[in-house]
């Protein structure tokens, strides 16, 4: 394992790069990291007709579910007191910290934190308390209360089914959530932390989040689930959402390698996040800003990027913002691009820390996972889009991009392991 471990000072806070040894990844094409990853190689998409509830009285109806019998996989204690999200959280934390060869309870007090994004998943949470207020009576406040509780569930929970008793919280800022939390994370391990669990994992399918998504107007419409969500095709007209996403275990490389880790998936190595100038200023987006910024933090130029992960919101406005992002960045057609979220729909918060996985494993494997469904590519001499198919390539360096609903932007620069 060969990474950075010396420190550089700056303004009180060490640069170290925090490395990623673990991976937990749900998703609705596949429970488990390899199982996903090789559903996203196949091409294997996830998106169908909600099942969860009855969407003939929407007019969305398409979404990326997770669906699984908990009985096995968690103990019948936790079952009563979780809901769906908090569920697959807990299930990604496990494989993470397994794969990672982390027991946090062999490691000392305080060693160790969890770091979770959140968006819309107490919304299934905050219908069930509604549903028990209007059925048996109660106060307002209290199911408001419990609503409002609900947004740290899922760190709380596996901070105590695991023994973390180190720097904890929970970010919201909707899709970029995921790259915000694992920023957060490194900034703690910076500041001592040895070790912490990060990422995000949504869930948020049910009637009530999904009103309050399509009040957004960013829903696909389409009744079929290879036509409902097209970033990048001239069809494009709007997103399809989705639960799952993933947790990682990043640690400070000194203490992984003090630990006895002989394998990681990469490192951190740059990070910036913006936020939207208000609607009608006339200010570009935030997005450029923060991809120029995530490489400065790195370290690298645009030409040693290999691929991107792109944040594909699958509206032709905002597709447009982007790829004029990135040809000004790299130059027309000079990177890949991918979206491999086309086969899971956008995870809300768990959407950017599953990109950060995927773009894990391709630097891992040395290959590019596909953009699929794509048949009226309307961008062909402005960026290069990795379409129905893997590319091999060797791969050093990922940068991965989210936006948030509400203005937030988001980049990460990923390393590989050398």
């Amino acid at each position: 394992m060969s990474v950075e471990t010396e420190p550089v000072p700056v303004r009180g806070r060490s640069t170290v790069r925090p490395v990623v040894t673990g991976l937990g990844v749900i998703a609705p094409n596949g429970m488990g990291t390899e199982a996903y990853w090789a559903a996203t190689l196949r091409g294997d998409s996830g998106l169908r007709r909600i099942t969860r509830f009855d969407p003939d009285g929407y007019p969305a109806r398409i979404a990326g579910e997770v669906s699984f019998d908990p009985a096995g996989r968690l103990p019948d204690r936790l079952l009563p007191q979780t809901d769906h999200m908090t569920r697959l959280a807990l299930i990604a934390a496990e494989e993470a910290l397994a794969d990672a060869g982390a027991d946090p309870r062999n490691l000392p007090d305080y060693a160790t934190g969890v770091m979770t994004a959140a968006s819309g998943g107490g919304f299934e949470f905050g219908q069930r308390e509604l549903q028990e207020l209007w059925s048996k009576g109660g106060s307002y406040v209290s199911a408001y209360q419990s609503f409002a509780w609900f947004y740290p569930v899922n760190t709380g929970q596996i901070s105590i089914r695991h023994g973390m008793r180190g720097s904890s919280g929970t970010l919201v800022s909707e899709q970029a959530g995921g790259l915000d939390a694992v920023a957060k994370a490194r900034r703690h391990v910076r500041d001592g932390t040895p070790l912490m669990v990060t990422g995000g994992i949504d869930g948020s399918l049910c009637p009530w989040s999904w009103l309050c998504m399509l009040r957004s107007g960013r829903l696909s419409t389409a009744s079929d689930p290879r036509r409902a969500y097209l970033p990048f095709d001239t069809e494009a007209s709007g997103m399809v959402p989705g639960e799952g996403g993933a947790l990682l275990v990043i640690e400070d490389p000194a203490a992984a390698h003090q630990r006895g880790v002989d394998r990681i998936y990469g490192q951190i190595a740059g990070y910036c996040a913006t936020f939207d100038p208000r609607p009608g200023s006339r200010r570009p987006p935030g997005l450029l800003r923060a991809v120029e910024q995530a490489l400065a933090e790195a370290r690298l130029t645009p030409s040693e990027v290999d691929v991107v992960f792109a944040d594909a919101a699958g509206l032709p406005d905002l597709d447009r913002a982007e790829i004029e992002v990135l040809v000004r960045i790299f130059g027309a057609r000079a990177v890949p691009v991918t979206a491999p979220k086309t086969m899971t729909g956008r995870l809300l918060a768990g959407g950017s820390s599953l990109d950060l996985a995927t773009a894990l494993l391709s630097l891992r494997d040395n290959v590019i996972p596909p953009t699929v469904h794509i048949g009226k590519f309307g961008y062909r001499d402005e960026i290069d889009l990795v379409r129905d198919s893997p590319r091999q390539a060797p791969l050093s360096t990922a940068l991965v991009l989210a936006r948030g609903y509400g203005g937030f932007n988001s980049a990460m620069v990923l390393r590989g392991a050398t």
